[in-house]
């Protein structure tokens, strides 16, 4: 009765970390484990998970540690966290807060960012695909323009009691792409693993972590769902709304990736919808509902960003107070352009999501909250135990390598796709 209980008092924070996570990343999967290989990327999701959780709950003890140390405060989101832990610690970390935080919210923009313009790719490319089945192919650029001013509307609005809803819809047609796009992999018949590469090399295994990242990345999330509830305890207990979401949402992971690697082998797309045969209807079907639940889950995404430009713009300068109205407006119509413009610039889903999950991905999940780690523990040196020490500086490292050689590799391989597409 008691475990009844706590899935019915948190049952909607759960909802939400998992479609948090839950989005073009899951669809990636068969990609990240043609990069990293069968046995590589089945062993890479859990430790993945597991630092991902560890550095989540960095943040969380972190963010109470600075709450608890600022008179009046209750909550801190994420830059926040950042600014006053460093500006708490002595010497060399206070003098870095407001670049900290800077960093952060840099990072945070630019991950929202690339999830959009993600997005944008993901429904063009299957809209693109079902339209050049009936003989109506204007090109992708085309077909993108095409979706913007669909994607324009929604955008617009500034409140998110109107956005959810219509996320909450998003989200169930995601959940129905993926269990059709994997009903129809199995229908259609599974040829032998033994043909899948077992484990790849570096610069592959690379791509592989940052695709990796990218689905994962939800510690954007945490505090702020966290905060909202009823028993903020109930979120980060041994079982708990994190761990037990995180270990749900790895097994889904595991398993679409290794099915859609042995299914399609080497030929297997950044979106596995891709993969289905568009002559089927019910195939076309399943790619439109999918991108209908991308479409519906892009307001989202756009208004976090948004917000993290608009509010310190709105706090600052009184001429964004006096002209409001037509500044917002004109701003977000600027950024969903903007967006559609990296969108067309890229040629390559796969390689995208690679990109900002080994850079931005990595870098918000795992290097500032191990930084933010430090600073706390520096205001308590007896606290800087050696085996701290170890532990951080062992994320740091894998981070690092994440960062360098995933980012030169996605980079490497978008340059060469963009040679094939525009150039050559």
């Amino acid at each position: 009765m008691e475990c009844l209980r706590f899935l019915q008092r948190n049952f909607v924070t759960a909802t939400h970390l998992f479609k948090g996570c839950v989005g073009a990343g899951l669809y990636a999967m068969g990609d990240c484990f043609m990069n990293g290989g069968l046995v590589y990327t089945s062993i890479q999701m859990p430790i993945v998970a597991i630092m991902c959780v560890h550095c989540e709950r960095l943040l969380i003890y972190c963010s109470l540690d600075a709450v608890r140390k600022t008179e009046g405060a209750q909550i801190f989101e994420y830059p926040d966290t950042t600014e006053k832990c460093f500006q708490y610690a002595p010497g060399y970390f206070k003098r870095i807060a407001k670049l900290m935080r800077t960093i952060t919210e840099s990072f945070l923009f630019v991950t929202q960012f690339g999830f959009c313009s993600i997005y944008i790719l993901f429904i063009t490319q299957n809209l693109y695909q079902v339209l050049k089945t009936y003989d109506i192919d204007y090109g992708q650029p085309l077909t993108m323009l095409f979706c913007m001013p669909f994607v324009m509307v929604p955008s617009l609005f500034n409140d998110l009691n109107h956005i959810s809803p219509v996320s909450n819809i998003g989200n169930i047609c995601l959940v129905f792409g993926l269990i059709a796009t994997l009903a129809v992999a199995f229908m259609e018949g599974m040829p032998s693993a033994e043909d899948r590469d077992l484990i790849t090399n570096i610069p592959h295994m690379a791509l592989s972590f940052g695709t990796s990242l990218f689905s994962y990345e939800g510690i954007a999330l945490v505090l702020p769902l966290r905060n909202a509830m009823k028993d903020p305890n109930d979120f980060n207990r041994p079982l708990g709304i994190l761990n037990v979401v995180t270990a749900l949402i790895t097994f889904v992971f595991i398993f679409t990736g290794v099915t859609s690697y042995i299914k399609w082998g080497e030929e297997v797309k950044g979106s596995i919808t891709l993969n289905l045969d568009g002559t089927v209807p019910f195939n076309q079907a399943v790619k439109l509902i999918t991108a209908a639940g991308v479409y519906l889950g892009y307001p989202i995404q756009f208004f976090i960003m948004f917000q993290i430009i608009w509010l310190p713009m709105l706090q600052r300068w009184d001429f964004v107070q006096r002209h409001t109205s037509i500044l917002e407006v004109s701003l977000r119509f600027i950024c969903v352009v903007l967006t559609f413009c990296v969108a067309m610039l890229v040629p390559n889903l796969e390689l995208f999501i690679s990109l900002i999950g080994a850079f931005c991905s990595t870098t918000l999940a795992f290097v500032i909250p191990v930084f933010i780690d430090f600073a706390v523990k520096a205001q308590t040196p007896e606290e800087l135990k050696w085996y701290i020490y170890v532990k951080n500086v062992t994320i740091l490292i894998i981070a690092f390598l994440g960062i360098g050689l995933g980012t030169f590799k996605s980079i490497e391989q978008l340059v060469e796709a963009f040679k094939e597409d525009y150039i050559l």
